[in-house]
């Protein structure tokens, strides 16, 4: 397609005209300015983005959680850190009332959440794992 530029939009190609593309174009920079505002313009890797997730204040909140329910063993205590993890993996990287992450992405300022729920997944399983009840033998 001469003239047109192409832009990915989902999961299929979409041309649009140069004139579109030029005014599509600034409000993705304002994306990465607002998501990430001291993003140095090189792509964020999944490492970068994992670190990212896990200093956000809630997620240091239930990293301490964890470790506590890990520490005293409290069945309860892992369902509901359990259910609180859950809620934030939801909540940070499937919940997006703006529409405007998956234009993040696609600019680069915003990497791949995989490894932050990966390690939130072996978090939970050893939670559920560890608080397991033993059996007591007579």
């Amino acid at each position: 397609m001469r003239g047109f530029a192409r832009i990915l939009a989902g999961r299929r190609m979409v041309a649009l005209p140069p004139t579109v593309m030029a005014s599509i174009s600034p409000a993705w920079a304002e994306v990465c300015d607002k998501a990430r505002p001291s993003w140095d313009g090189a792509p964020v890797s999944a490492l970068q983005e994992a670190v990212f997730l896990f200093s956000t204040v809630p997620a240091l909140i239930l990293v301490m959680a964890s470790a506590l329910v890990l520490r005293f063993r409290s069945q309860w205590g892992g369902l509901v850190v359990v259910l609180l993890w859950t809620g934030l993996v939801t909540m940070l990287t499937m919940v997006d009332p703006s529409g405007l992450d998956e234009l993040a992405v696609t600019e680069g300022c915003v990497g791949s959440p995989a490894l932050f729920i990966s390690v939130v997944a072996a978090i939970c399983v050893a939670i559920v794992l560890y608080t397991l009840p033993r059996e007591t033998r007579l």
